[in-house]
């Protein structure tokens, strides 16, 4: 299955309908240009939450879902710290994860430490195991991209820093200990929660 955020809406690919969850519409696949057509729509039209495509060959249809959209990659840390605490920021007005965009022959390793680094203003911090992926969408300029970000687990030792990094765009800092983290759930993105939520059991 692939989960795809249009902010805190998605659509979820699937090779059976997701009988699991509530979801606006149900679509089957069937070609490329009705695919097209059915993203278009939801682009549009933001009182649609979720829409569910299924069809047996996921890997084709993801394929095709790809092409409409004009791919990016980026990368980001969910930081433990020995004490047990998580690292979170905000930015835009929602709390997030350090993260952002790959650089030109960059490994999303290397990014993931840098971004943590530039935007938190910590160091020694290591990547521990990769996280899932999350795909997020966004338009600009009349152009709608495609984003993967690839997160990473990471440990930390050093002092949890609280001062945010104004140039980054951080406006504040906080280390949650996971009983805490519900606590966010409605100022974070959807993306971020469902990453997190498995992320964090598994840790």
């Amino acid at each position: 299955m692939y989960k795809v955020h249009f902010e805190n809406r998605f659509i979820l690919l699937s090779p059976e309908p997701d009988r699991l969850q509530k979801y606006g519409l149900f679509h089957k696949f069937y070609d490329t240009k009705e695919l097209y057509k059915v993203i278009s729509d939801f682009q549009s039209d933001t009182k649609i939450h979720s829409i569910n495509i299924y069809g047996p060959d996921i890997k084709y249809i993801w394929k095709i879902f790809r092409i409409y959209f004009t791919e990016v990659g980026a990368a980001g840390g969910l930081v433990k710290h020995t004490s047990g605490r998580f690292l979170f920021i905000e930015k835009k007005g929602k709390l997030d994860l350090p993260k952002g965009h790959i650089e030109q022959g960059e490994e999303p390793e290397a990014c993931a430490l840098r971004e943590v680094n530039e935007e938190c203003g910590i160091s020694g911090h290591t990547i521990i195991k990769p996280l899932p992926d999350s795909y997020h969408t966004y338009t600009w300029e009349g152009i709608s991209y495609l984003k993967k970000t690839s997160w990473f687990l990471m440990k930390y030792d050093g002092e949890m820093l609280i001062e945010p990094q104004i140039k980054e765009g951080i406006t504040r800092i906080e280390w949650l200990l996971p009983e805490e983290i519900s606590k966010i759930k409605s100022s974070a993105w959807l993306s971020l929660m469902d990453m997190i939520n498995i992320s964090i059991i598994k840790s």
